[in-house]
């Protein structure tokens, strides 16, 4: 290959018309029902808003055994997920689900669960899940009635609560929790907020870790620690701390720095530029830029200098034209972004920390729908179609100024900012700032519930000495 060629993405994205060819692997294996030789096709691909996956799919043609499933292919979630949703139209039954092996599966109303890996990941959708329910339970029926005919009873009838639930004779609820953070459950009403979905997000235990394969340097190493190889200092890339004194925080502000890094697109090797730089009023940020000389991607990324602030703040800006496009805007990465006009929410982790312009944002939060909403696209009804290209319509009309609208950045770490248009100190009335106490759940979310930050040395030491 020359050194110029372009190296194509191992994950590339799921787009049928941007990638006629996808490239999927054929694989001979045995097939587990009749025992036979069937085929095993592996599709590694990425779906838009959600993260690179691989998609098997088993096919025998001796008996016509079929089987599909999904494992992630990224990087491991940091954090569990919990999504609970309420199921009280038929539509509701249509919604697509992207189910992990590490998902346990709970129906409220009849008090049923499904353990974490009792069932292989999949793409499917709620009523797909009630079914293959159903089919797990009726398997062994014929055997079990002749020999456990109580048993058979009482499983018969629990069937027929379940197929009873996709006639929506009444509401339910479905719960999935994964500890991997690999599941999804489809918004109907994307980008509109789903009143009939919640979602959370959990610390996994150190035994939810433990059976993710996910163990500290001091569990692996255990008591004996192995030493570290000493790498040369020229040939070591990896970032080290700067000595205290040897680089002034002067000369810092003014150097960019630079570490190998690799592509989250291609993954090619590629070089991060990071600045430390102050904003005016605020404080300091570190911005961070990725460009890939392989695929052409350009990522930016800001990290506030300082840690959590005392309190969270909400600041809400009225967008009257083109006049508040170049005001300055620092989200961080967890700031939630609502515009009241258009009933759209990005949540936290959807654009990331970015330092940018109230116009950037706009683009941004099109550009980041735009990618989402190709996910199941192809299969959306008329009246999805509809909606969604109204919104893009307004949304296009805001970013041509043509439309007023109000944004709204929650952040409760406190580390997102808007530029105010006056510089004499004068209130500017397109823009109000307010600042609050964080709840406890916010806390918890951020891990601030169990942090001690004065006195924590000396528990430890009581256990020394005793």
């Amino acid at each position: 290959m020359s050194a110029g060629a372009e190296t194509a993405p191992v994950f590339p994205k799921l787009n049928a018309e941007e990638e006629p060819d996808l490239g999927a692997t054929e694989i001979e294996s045995m097939c587990m029902n009749c025992h036979e030789n069937g085929t095993t096709r592996l599709l590694l691909t990425q779906i838009p808003f959600y993260k690179e996956v691989v998609l098997m799919s088993f096919c025998c043609d001796h008996c016509g055994f079929q089987n599909n499933e999904i494992q992630p292919g990224g990087e491991m979630a940091p954090k569990g997920i919990r999504i609970s949703v309420k199921i009280d139209t038929m539509k509701d039954l249509n919604r697509r689900v992207v189910k992990s092996d590490y998902s346990s599966v709970r129906i409220e109303e009849l008090d049923f669960d499904i353990p974490a890996q009792s069932q292989k990941g999949e793409v499917t959708t709620v009523e797909g899940i009630i079914d293959r329910v159903v089919r797990g339970l009726e398997q062994d029926q014929p055997v079990r009635r002749i020999q456990h005919p109580e048993a058979a009873e009482q499983i018969d009838a629990f069937v027929e609560k379940l197929k009873e639930l996709k006639e929506m004779k009444q509401p339910f609820r479905i719960t999935i929790e994964d500890i991997s953070g690999n599941s999804f459950v489809e918004n109907p009403l994307a980008p509109q907020p789903d009143p009939n979905t919640t979602v959370s997000h959990f610390i996994r235990s150190k035994d939810q870790n433990h059976s993710l394969g996910v163990f500290t340097h001091e569990e692996v190493d255990g008591e004996n620690p192995k030493q570290p190889k000493i790498i040369p200092e020229e040939e070591d890339k990896m970032l080290k701390m700067i000595s205290e004194g040897s680089w002034p925080l002067e000369e810092l502000h003014g150097e960019v720095l630079q570490f190998q890094t690799n592509c989250p697109e291609c993954a090619a090797d590629c070089e991060t530029n990071m600045k430390v730089t102050n904003i005016p009023h605020f404080k300091e940020v570190v911005i961070m830029a990725t460009v890939c000389d392989n695929c052409g991607l350009r990522t930016n990324e800001v990290k506030p200098g300082g840690g959590i602030e005392e309190k969270g703040v909400k600041i809400e800006v009225t967008v009257r034209g083109k006049i508040d496009f170049s005001r300055d805007v620092l989200k961080s990465e967890s700031c939630d972004l609502h515009i009241r006009e258009l009933e759209c929410e990005v949540g936290a982790g959807a654009l990331g920390g970015r330092f940018t312009t109230i116009e950037g944002l706009l683009t941004a939060i099109r550009d980041q729908l735009v990618d989402s909403t190709g996910m199941f696209m192809d299969s959306n009804d008329e009246a999805t179609k509809h909606r969604m290209d109204n919104f893009f319509g307004q949304l296009d009309a805001a970013i041509a100024g043509n439309k007023p609208m109000t944004i709204v950045l929650d952040d409760p770490t406190g580390n997102s900012y808007v530029q105010s248009l006056n510089d004499d100190g004068t209130p500017d009335e397109a823009l109000r700032i307010i600042k609050y106490h964080r709840s406890y759940d916010q806390n918890e979310e951020l891990g601030l519930n169990d942090m001690k930050t004065e006195n924590y040395g000396e528990e430890d030491d009581a256990k020394q000495e005793k």
